[in-house]
């Protein structure tokens, strides 16, 4: 905020807020531009009119001349414009094409076009989007609209629910970190695989609260169902199964607001490497999973709207040229009925983790 004040106090010196400037030039002439998907995570983008929105501006006290220009994710803003403290080197003068937020190019990359199709992309938290197309869908369950691209300056945009985990990959490095029961990622595997079952163990890691579709600051980390048989191995497993309950909450709140079953989840991230994960994800949700052989979708869907660019147009994304992507397919090996039971079950184990943290709890400050 201070350099906000200074900005009001002396006009001549400011700050912006930029993604593309940088790499054009930043202060020596760079483009002051951004894309629908980045404006529409600042909470001063009406997402409607795709324009920045002078109410919201004036009531976060933002300037709106500090604000950059809102372009489609996928046209030419510039060219490639080096320090003159840095060689030039080959990328000297090469449009800067593609622009789009990590889940929306995560969506792109998955390729994601058609309205009801989704993805989840498993990382230190999950991150499940769910094209709604030209329609806005407003959730009343606890969901997030915003945009999902806009994928040329005269093409439509198209929108998305969104619903995030806050806790998927971090689950690990804390078993890891924190209780030492591996040492490495990849061991979790290994040990959910010796039991193939949690024995009734639930595991809710809420350690800072639940995202959607609770947004349930209050909640806190239980592990419970605990017997004398319990051991490391089903602790693994119910920390993997926890991953794929929150997204299964999520995919029903997305099915409910859309009233589009969803066919098959397509997913991504460092986490999918996990082949029990995905087994689980599968019989937990009742429907296929899959796997891209393309494990870097994010990046390729930057790629792939840097290169469907008029004046580029080394990419199109018109659906007869676009390629199939090997695929690695997960179905469900359990019945409907098992899956049932063992979602609400978990349920009940999310109700308990709620309301831990109160006014007259330790973390408030009063001992």
């Amino acid at each position: 905020m201070a350099y906000l004040d200074n900005f009001k106090t002396n006009a001549r010196h400011f700050i912006l807020f930029v993604n593309i400037s940088s790499l054009t030039g930043g202060v020596n002439g760079g483009v002051h531009c951004t894309d629908v998907t980045n404006a529409s995570r600042t909470m001063l983008f009406n997402i409607h009119s795709l324009e920045w929105d002078k109410q919201l501006c004036e009531f976060f006290g933002i300037p709106m001349e500090i604000l950059p220009n809102v372009r489609s994710s996928s046209e030419i803003y510039g060219l490639m414009k080096i320090s003159h403290s840095v060689k030039a080197g080959a990328l000297e003068g090469v449009p800067i094409s593609g622009c789009l937020g990590d889940q929306s190019a995560a969506l792109v990359g998955q390729m994601c076009f058609q309205i009801g199709q989704a993805k989840n992309t498993y990382g230190t938290g999950c991150f499940l989007l769910c094209n709604t197309g030209h329609k806005c869908v407003f959730s009343d369950h606890g969901l997030l609209t915003t945009v999902a691209y806009k994928l040329g300056r005269d093409k439509p945009v198209y929108y998305a629910l969104e619903g995030s985990v806050a806790i998927a990959g971090a689950v690990i490095r804390w078993l890891r970190d924190n209780l030492g029961i591996i040492k490495t990622s990849e061991e979790i595997e290994k040990l959910a695989k010796e039991v193939g079952t949690s024995y009734g163990c639930y595991f809710v890691p809420a350690f800072s609260g639940l995202y959607a579709p609770y947004w349930e600051p209050s909640a806190r980390g239980i592990i419970c169902g605990l017997t004398q048989f319990t051991n490391k191995c089903h602790i693994a497993f119910a920390a993997l199964e926890a991953v794929c309950f929150q997204t299964r909450e999520i995919l029903d709140a997305m099915n409910r607001d859309c009233g589009i079953p969803l066919s098959h989840l397509q997913v991504d991230g460092g986490m999918t490497s996990n082949k029990i994960l995905m087994q689980l994800q599968a019989d937990i949700l009742y429907i296929p999973v899959v796997k891209p052989s393309m494990p870097e979708t994010t990046a390729l869907g930057a790629a792939m709207a840097a290169g469907a660019a008029e004046g580029v147009g080394v990419w199109s994304l018109e659906p007869e040229d676009l390629s199939a992507v090997t695929m690695e397919r997960f179905e469900p090996q359990t019945n409907a009925e098992e899956s049932e039971i063992r979602y609400s079950t978990w349920k009940k184990a999310v109700m308990k983790s709620m309301g831990w943290v109160t006014t007259q709890s330790p973390e408030s400050g009063i001992p």
